[in-house]
């Protein structure tokens, strides 16, 4: 079970293409809830609850110049839904190739690494025999609910190779850390700090819809007036004279 959970925590970029959740950071309230719309590979939307705009972006106008274009060797690499990578018998991801990864993010980098938890597991299995080379050690998964969705659970303590995207606001914390992996896209749904300065601290995702239509309009700050294609469109016809 372990290696299950490993690989899960691999296999985001390839599970899903869009997201419609709730996130809230822990410790936090109801009043820190924010309601995300997010397309791969760049678009995001938050709201507050009551509705009131965050944040909001296409990422479709982003640009480079010529000399980012001819000096980075990163500006060739596909998105990773365009790449293979080695999958298990399970059909989670065993070893992920090189790609343009990363999550849009707001604030700090919790919510990227979130989105895509490799960080938990790296890219591919260690050596069988460097086991302490592992990014985490893990008790043994279990699968439990979460929000009416299945998903993996683990305590999870912190290695010596343990790297993670936002040093602020890593995934596992000092100590011992609760994490769970929401099975169907392979997103960390929640996390929280056992010991320590770090009890308490972590978040709580919950999925809404996976893999709706979102036009690029849902992620403008401004209406482009486009057509929703998915609504009804009534035409009212006058009486024939």
């Amino acid at each position: 079970m372990s290696s299950t959970f490993r690989n899960l925590c691999r296999s985001s970029p390839w599970k899903w293409n869009s997201l419609r959740f709730e996130y809230l950071e822990k410790p936090g309230t109801g009043a820190n809830l924010v309601r995300a719309w997010l397309r791969r590979p760049g678009a995001l939307r938050l709201e507050t609850p009551d509705g009131q705009l965050i944040h909001s972006t296409t990422g479709i106008n982003d640009s480079r110049d010529d000399l980012y274009v001819s000096s980075t060797r990163r500006s060739w690499l596909l998105p990773a839904h365009l790449v293979t990578p080695v999958y298990d018998d399970a059909g989670l991801v065993r070893r992920r190739p090189e790609a343009a990864y990363g999550e849009p993010s707001f604030g700090n980098g919790r919510l990227a690494a979130a989105l895509d938890p490799v960080e938990l597991a790296g890219n591919a299995p260690v050596p069988l025999e460097f086991p302490d080379s592992n990014r985490v050690f893990l008790e043994e998964p279990r699968e439990v609910d979460h929000e009416g969705r299945l998903a993996l659970e683990s305590i999870v303590t912190r290695s010596r190779t343990y790297v993670p995207a936002d040093p602020d606001e890593p995934l596992a914390h000092p100590g011992r850390t609760m994490i769970r992996i929401d099975a169907g896209t392979g997103v960390c749904v929640a996390s929280e700090g056992l010991d320590g300065d770090a009890s308490g601290k972590g978040h709580w995702l919950k999925i809404l819809a996976v893999d709706e239509y979102m036009l690029d309009d849902l992620f403008l700050a401004e209406s482009m007036n486009l057509t929703d294609v998915r609504r009804h469109i009534s035409w009212d016809i006058g009486q024939s004279t």
